[in-house]
């Protein structure tokens, strides 16, 4: 059965460190989690509610997706890139956003840390779903995957530029479309890069859907959650794919030869 559903032995050890992560931010940061449980028991208390509308199942759901995901054909070798590079773009991403107000934390934090560790899990199931594609979509090539490149991009292009209009005096904002831009007209391989903004979209937007509804971060236009947000997902993602590929090949390149 394990082998079936692509277990291998790291799997074990990604799921126990995703486990030690929540466990971590469970024990740092008790103050959130002591107001949560408040909120919940006082809308126990009030009696008005059954036991099973005051759990949480979206985001019981996309915990267990992500358990699954980053256990199935785990290897640490190829998956601690996909985690660092998630994880420092997570940081960038966040920085970004918080320090130009276009979405805040409740807890006012730019940005918060307790969210990072969100960014390379994301990755990590985000890397999986992008390789089920692949295997399911049937391959398309010539006109009309370049339509539908050039299509999907430039309307995520478009949104970029409206969402972000109120900021495009700040540094950070330019430096977000500078390299939107970069990375959509050079595709190395358009195919990837539409299965990737896909992949990441879908599960972004059940990400925004829970972060915008219980009101853990607000965007500016106060949408839960907006349409931009959802496929800046996407993007992300094709960002941290393709930074993953240029350090495989300067890593490559610095790597010592054998005799």
């Amino acid at each position: 059965m394990l082998r079936f559903l692509g277990f291998t032995r790291h799997s074990a050890y990604f799921f126990s460190a995703f486990l030690l992560v929540c466990l971590l931010i469970v024990y740092i940061w008790q103050p959130l989690v002591l107001e949560y449980l408040a909120i919940l028991r006082a809308y126990a208390a009030d009696g008005c509610y059954p036991w099973y509308v005051l759990v949480d199942w979206l985001l019981l759901g996309i915990f267990a997706f992500m358990s699954l995901a980053i256990m199935f054909r785990a290897n640490f070798r190829t998956d601690a890139l996909i985690l660092f590079v998630g994880f420092c773009g997570g940081l960038v991403i966040e920085s970004w956003g918080t320090q130009t107000n276009l979405w805040f934390y409740y807890t006012e934090e730019r940005p918060p840390l307790w969210i990072l560790p969100a960014w390379p899990i994301a990755s990590l199931s985000i890397d999986r779903l992008t390789h089920a594609l692949n295997l399911a979509l049937p391959r398309q090539t010539g006109l009309p995957l370049k339509f539908l490149y050039w299509l999907t991009f430039g309307i995520f292009y478009f949104l970029l530029l409206q969402f972000t209009a109120p900021t495009f005096w700040q540094p950070y904002t330019l430096a977000a479309l500078l390299l939107c831009a970069l990375l959509i007209f050079t595709p190395t391989n358009q195919r990837l890069a539409l299965l990737t903004f896909a992949a990441g979209a879908g599960l972004g937007y059940f990400l925004e859907l829970w972060g915008t509804t219980r009101e853990c971060w607000t965007y500016y236009t106060h949408q839960t959650p907006p349409l931009f947000a959802v496929l800046a997902h996407g993007m992300a993602a094709v960002a941290f794919w393709r930074t993953g590929l240029l350090l495989q090949k300067y890593g490559a390149l610095l790597r010592p030869q054998p005799n």
